[in-house]
């Protein structure tokens, strides 16, 4: 039974997400603060973390940027929780290494569907394929992604989403299909969130990110 811990300062929403989850087979632990977040993670690491940016004692993108930066948490999958609906504050959680982001309010088919998907991608096993195009090169095996041998580090979808561009190099890739792909069939979200993916994905690839072209109304596909 996956583990789900969800930091969250609002009581009401703490319970409809543990409740949702605990409804949906998984397992759920809750904490009202980064404080009492970090003293759970001690004793025990969960599958999957619901992070919300507004915490009373540390900002959320903090604890996001605390968790990247040490090994042993460095690969959790993260769904960032905010109630800002500004574009620039989803970007900064996906620059800070979120897998994936939900605005509140949200619905709980939503929410199930997101830790659903977010939990197949990071359980895949790609075995040790090592992909290339051009500069860029991808480690399936560590799910690491390198700019002429320098680690790009990419979020788990940031890494599927360059994956499924690359061994399909020169085809055209429906937004539709890219959504069925990457967040699962299931998923009903909000139609920027591909495009902010594929913004930070440019970004992070730097001068190997002009490989990435729009092909309007149609899609993405990589040359």
């Amino acid at each position: 039974m996956p583990l789900v811990y969800i930091v969250e300062d609002d009581e009401n929403i703490r319970e409809i997400e543990g409740f949702a989850l605990k409804n949906s087979g998984f397992s759920a632990e809750a904490f009202a603060c980064a404080k009492e977040f970090y003293k759970g993670l001690a004793k025990k690491q969960p599958d999957l973390i619901l992070l919300d940016i507004m915490l009373p004692d540390e900002d959320g993108l903090a604890v996001l940027a605390r968790l990247r930066r040490e090994a042993g948490t460095r690969k959790l999958p993260v769904i960032l929780v905010t109630a800002k609906s500004a574009e620039i504050d989803k970007v900064r959680g996906l620059d800070g290494g979120a897998d994936d982001y939900m605005t509140k309010p949200f619905g709980v088919l939503e929410l199930i569907s997101r830790v659903k998907a977010l939990l197949r991608r990071s359980a895949q096993d790609g075995g040790q394929e090592t992909l290339s195009l051009g500069e860029i090169t991808l480690d399936m095996a560590r799910r690491a992604a390198y700019v002429a041998g320098n680690p790009c580090g990419l979020t788990f979808k940031e890494f599927e989403l360059l994956h499924l561009l690359v061994v399909n190099a020169g085809i055209v890739m429906k937004r539709d299909l890219l959504m069925e792909r990457i967040w699962g069939i299931d998923f009903e979200g909000e139609s920027r969130t591909l495009d902010m993916h594929i913004g930070t994905l440019r970004r992070k690839l730097k001068r190997a990110g002009g490989h990435i072209k729009t092909v309007r109304n149609v899609g993405y596909m990589i040359e």
